[in-house]
Order: C-alpha cells, then sequence, then structure tokens
C-alpha cells in the first residue's frame, strides 16, 4: 500500500481517539475502508463512554460500516495494533488490509495477521506513539482493564 495514502487514512482514525480521548474514554480510533477508497465506517473505543467491554474501535468501525456483502478487498485503519479481539474480526470477515497507527506500546494480532494473509502495514505515526503513551502514562488501570491484564 502507498504510504502517503495509508497516513491519508489514518489521519481518519486519529480524529476518532481523539474524539474518544475529549469524552473520556481511551484513545484508540479505527476506520474501514473500501477498495475504491471510500469510508465504510468510522469509530473509537467506546469501552469506558458505552460501558460495553466489546466496543473496541476496530468494531465501532466495523459495525458503523454496516452489513456488506463480502469484506475482501477492505482495509481497516486504526491508530493501535490491533488486539487478539479486532484481530480474529478482521479474519472472521476476510478483511483484506490492517494499516496501523503504532505498535510500540502495544503490539497485538497483527503478525498472526500477517501469517495468514492479511497485509499488515506499519506507520510508526508519532501523534499515535505520542498519545497511547501519554494516556498509559496517566490512566495505567484503565488502559490495563483496556488490554485484559
Amino acid at each position: 500500500m502507498e504510504q502517503d495514502l495509508a497516513r491519508q487514512w489514518l489521519a481518519t482514525a486519529v480524529e476518532e481517539a481523539r474524539a474518544g480521548l475529549a469524552e473520556g474514554g481511551i484513545p484508540i480510533g479505527a476506520a474501514l475502508y473500501a477498495a475504491d477508497g471510500a469510508v465504510l465506517g468510522r469509530g473509537r473505543n467506546l469501552r469506558v463512554q458505552e460501558g460495553d467491554p466489546s466496543l473496541h474501535a476496530e468494531t465501532a468501525a466495523f459495525r458503523a460500516a454496516g452489513r456488506q456483502r463480502s469484506y475482501r478487498g477492505t482495509t481497516m485503519v486504526t491508530t493501535l495494533s490491533p488486539c487478539w479481539y479486532c484481530s480474529g474480526l478482521v479474519r472472521q470477515f476476510g478483511i483484506s488490509r490492517v494499516v496501523v497507527g503504532e505498535d510500540r506500546t502495544f503490539c497485538g494480532g497483527q503478525e498472526w495477521l500477517a501469517r495468514h494473509g492479511v497485509e499488515v502495514v506499519v506507520l510508526d505515526d508519532p501523534r499515535c506513539v505520542a498519545m497511547m503513551r501519554e494516556f498509559i502514562a496517566e490512566n495505567r488501570a484503565l488502559w490495563n482493564e483496556d488490554i485484559g491484564e
């Protein structure tokens, strides 16, 4: 995938992450893009805001996309490496590519995804790294809850 396009798409996920942080939630955002570049759905981690442990950013973006005949050729863009739960969603529905804003603060199932034919693009975006490092430093207990520790 072209890096410039991946960074453009990441901007949508970063907007969602910042919105989630402003709401008192965990700053992780995601967007699902069609093969033609149209945004199918976007979302943010809503575990805190909605009191629902299943509302990770990727899940929220997937739900916002609504029912699709097929997810082949789609790209899930996320500010943070997808956890095992969200990695399973990608595999279950055949999402073809995952663009990861950063994997320094957390590295979930992205290697597993790559081994199973999903194209994984890691951007190592400094905005995403800084946002997560600051959040984790200030909210260790909430972060540990989110990652199941």
